[in-house]
């Protein structure tokens, strides 16, 4: 199967009446989200308790993923076979029974003394979760899932560095299924509170709209500068991955549009599948939404959300102008133009059409910083932006605008909730054997106390686990195993989750997987390695970055004034601009620098003072700016040189 057929089908083609099952269960889940968020109390007189709360929403969610994805890439596509009936009940069913004794599970503690038939439900439970995850996540999700969730099982029986508490079969299953540490655990209770309500805004944005207007708005304000289309789909993919989560669903719903029109402007194919492809990596690393994590990782870290917001917003403007810059300097060293006048949309004529998306993004700003209500702020920004909506023809929600806006919904949270359900069965794993704990003075003894050596092993550790994973599932797994390690040699936590959460990011960009690549691949028609490697060469500073970071919590606003941080990061975007233009071999103010030995030369003079200003560092930082002012000055002041370094 080609790989654009394998985006392209991922998803089960359903119909009426599976599609009807699909809405009513997205809108059951929605409803019940809403009245426990806001205490609606809908269930008059009944008072649901946090667990069956949890799992009320795992029946109404999880079961739609055994309807949305086949068993097998080659499985039929014209209907539900009997086999998935069988898992959707199941999922349906297990944790309404789960639900329904609620009480009794914290009552009588049936994580560790539930009744049989409690256990045989649970192993149900766990069975169908496993499934769930391997369509949802793919089977080195799977792989994984397998081996560590019954780790309890063997645990005694293996070698002392990663040896645990052992415990039987039915044991580990009422711990894992019943517990508030395994499937009910962190992932789950983020989910119950805070993702929904954030999916379901960019839910109604994508269907109102707001996704054109985003890149409508972006071409009308850059698209005749050099290289513009490929700056639209910075900001475009930036955007809309902040609130997607998804890094190949940001592909294909933006670089529909970007990349033919960066090919047709004059870029390569592998460059504009490049470009698009880095710049929707980094959506998840852009405030305010970042793809819910941000929500996630405050939770685990015990910190309001908006720390995390601050503190991720210098690393991602450190990241997107690094990826600007390099699109300016490629367009500059290839003479590329922007758009015509005639091809780029007004700029208030999109704007009169769409400032109801500006308005509700603003008031879910609003809410998140100033009045720091995280849990309500996402409902109210849709309510806001449903009415506004309505107010235009083109924008307003018809019957059938409406059902595909709660199918999405839907097909979203279904993915998600099926992937964070199965990373708990995960971290209950670790958490009930110890290892969790064990684990981190092991990596530190094995790096042998170098802080360097252990960040290296992490980083690699979080690139493979990020190959197999969700962004969010291998963070969440290494936030609970890695992190800690990190933390004890005195290490900024905040930074420490950051970094994780940057290398969980990369491998969609890095071959051999290279996923967002190869995504965007597939719309340029192109080759996915080629595009994997121009990939990380635009993006490049993210490879640097979490280890500038994690080194000076400066640049993630940590553990330094105001003075401080605005230092240091002015001297990381200064340098951030000399490496950018000097990988793409321009010299801003000057030209392209000439593909000679004396022009390899000065570039590499010129990543070097870049990559050294970017040492938060005050030696680094003049040492590096000392470089770049000498190498310019021959530049500017040598004739001959000039002449023999650069080609106008």
């Amino acid at each position: 199967m080609a790989v654009s057929e394998t985006f392209v089908a991922r998803h089960r083609a359903l119909g009426r009446g599976w599609l009807a099952v699909l809405i009513v269960f997205s809108t059951a889940g929605v409803l019940l989200s809403i009245n426990q968020v806001f205490n609606l109390r809908f269930l008059s007189g009944y008072v649901l308790l946090e667990n069956s709360y949890l799992y009320v929403l795992l029946a109404l969610f999880f079961p739609l993923t055994f309807l949305m994805f086949p068993a097998a890439a080659r499985a039929r596509r014209d209907g539900v076979p009997w086999y998935d009936l069988i898992f959707f009940a199941v999922a349906v069913l297990a944790p309404l029974y789960f639900a329904w004794n609620g009480h009794r599970i914290i009552a009588e503690a049936w994580d560790f003394k539930a009744p049989t038939e409690a256990v045989v439900v649970g192993a149900a439970l766990w069975l169908v979760i496993l499934e769930g995850a391997r369509r949802a996540g793919g089977t080195a999700l799977f792989v994984m899932l397998v081996v560590l969730s019954l780790y309890p099982v063997y645990a005694g029986v293996m070698p002392g560095p990663i040896a645990g508490l052992s415990m039987s079969l039915p044991d580990a299953i009422r711990y894992q299924t019943m517990s508030v540490e395994a499937i009910l655990g962190i992932p789950m209770r983020v989910f119950g509170t805070l993702i929904v309500g954030f999916i379901i805004f960019g839910a109604a944005l994508q269907a109102t709209g707001g996704g054109r207007f985003f890149i409508d708005l972006s071409m009308a304000i850059l698209g005749a500068f050099r290289g513009g289309p490929a700056k639209v789909a910075v900001v475009a993919s930036g955007l809309f991955g902040s609130m997607s989560g998804s890094v190949v669903s940001n592909v294909l719903s933006t670089g529909v549009v970007t990349i033919p029109t960066m090919v047709r402007t004059g870029f390569r194919p592998e460059v504009a599948a490049a470009i698009e492809a880095t710049a929707s990596t980094g959506g998840t690393l852009m405030p305010p939404i970042m793809g819910a994590v941000a929500f996630v990782m405050a939770s685990i870290l015990g910190i309001p959300y908006l720390t995390v917001a601050i503190a991720a917003g210098i690393p991602s403007l450190l990241f997107y102008a690094s990826l600007f810059f390099q699109i300016d300097a490629y367009a500059a060293r290839n003479s590329l133009h922007g758009l015509s006048w005639k091809e780029m949309p007004s700029f208030w004529a999109t704007l009169r059409a769409g400032w109801f998306y500006l308005g509700a993004f603003a008031v879910l700003v609003f809410l998140l910083v100033s009045l720091r209500r995280e849990v309500h702020a996402p409902f109210f920004a849709t309510a806001i932006l449903l009415g506004l909506a309505m107010i235009r023809k083109e924008t307003r929600f018809t019957a059938r605008t409406f059902l595909t806006f709660l199918a999405e919904t839907g097909r979203t949270l279904a993915e998600l909730v099926t992937v964070l359900a199965a990373v708990g069965l995960i971290i209950g794993a670790l958490a009930v054997t110890g290892v969790a704990g064990t684990f981190s003075s092991d990596m530190i003894r094995l790096a042998g106390g170098n802080l360097m050596l252990l960040l290296v092993f992490g980083a690699l550790a979080c690139f493979i686990l990020g190959m197999g994973m969700t962004a969010t599932a291998a963070y969440v797994f290494l936030a609970v195993v890695l992190a800690p390690a990190l933390i004890q040699q005195g290490l900024n936590p905040l930074a420490v989750h950051l970094f994780i959460l940057y290398w969980a990011m990369l491998s969609f960009i890095t071959p051999p997987v290279a996923i967002g690549a190869y995504a965007a691949a597939t719309i340029a028609r192109c080759s996915p390695m080629r595009a994997g490697v121009e990939a990380m060469r635009f993006g490049f500073i993210k490879y640097l970055l979490p280890f500038l970071f994690v080194f000076n919590p400066a640049l993630v606003a940590q553990n330094a004034t105001v003075v401080q941080i605005v230092l240091v990061s002015g001297a990381a975007l200064l340098g951030v601009a000399i490496l950018a233009y000097a990988l793409q071999g321009y010299v801003l103010g000057i030209g392209t620098v000439a593909n000679t030995p004396a022009g390899y030369l000065v570039r590499a003079v010129l990543v070097i003072a870049g990559v050294l200003l970017t040492v938060p560092e005050v030696r680094s930082d003049l040492i590096g700016l000392g470089l770049a002012a000498v190498t310019y000055a021959v530049m500017f002041g040598v004739t001959g040189a000039r002449r023999a370094l650069v080609v106008r």
